[in-house]
């Protein structure tokens, strides 16, 4: 069954995309979740039966109203009519998702056992981009337990080029 959160992506990605506004719909959608983050209570109180459907809607103007596009504060109107304001995080995720799908975005984790240098970074992504046929935003972690090497991860993918593992399946041939 496909979550009522991506159900309500797809839904504001088609409106966004009809619109021609599917990255200002995205920043948008950062803002709220940004502002959620902040203040955890009134995604909770947006959720809360105790408070009248009127008086959450009241809070979501007074908050965003002047901030947001109209289709996005209606977004939002309808995901707390509908008693779905707390799948809201989970639909920016699967909304960003689309996005990069239609450009053609990944991101690509990358865990080293040492600072790789901004040449290293570059050729990475370089061949990476090559490879995928996609644009790739490295976010670059250190793993010092590698011992060498390094492993990526995009789009549900695992590159394991660590020297941790290459020793690993060393012994596994060697134990056979």
């Amino acid at each position: 069954m496909i979550k009522i959160s991506n159900e309500y992506a797809d839904a504001l990605f088609s409106l966004a995309m009809d619109l021609h506004a599917e990255e200002e719909t995205l920043d948008a959608l950062h803002l709220i979740r940004d502002s959620f983050r902040q203040e955890p209570e009134a995604l909770a109180m947006l959720a809360s039966p105790a408070i009248a459907k009127s008086q959450r809607l009241a809070a979501l103007e007074e908050a965003f109203g002047s901030q947001l596009p109209q289709h996005v504060m209606g977004y939002m109107h309808t995901l707390c009519n509908n008693g779905h304001i707390r799948e809201f995080m989970d639909s920016v995720q699967a909304y960003e998702e689309l996005y990069n799908s239609a450009r053609k975005l990944s991101t690509a984790y990358v865990t080293s056992a040492v600072e790789l240098s901004e040449e290293e970074k570059t050729e990475l992504k370089n061949k990476l981009e090559k490879r995928l046929g996609r644009t790739i935003c490295l976010e670059c972690a250190i793993d010092e337990t590698l011992l060498g090497g390094l492993v990526v991860q995009v789009d549900g993918k695992v590159i394991d080029g660590s020297l941790k593992h290459r020793l690993h399946e060393i012994k596994e041939v060697m134990n056979r």
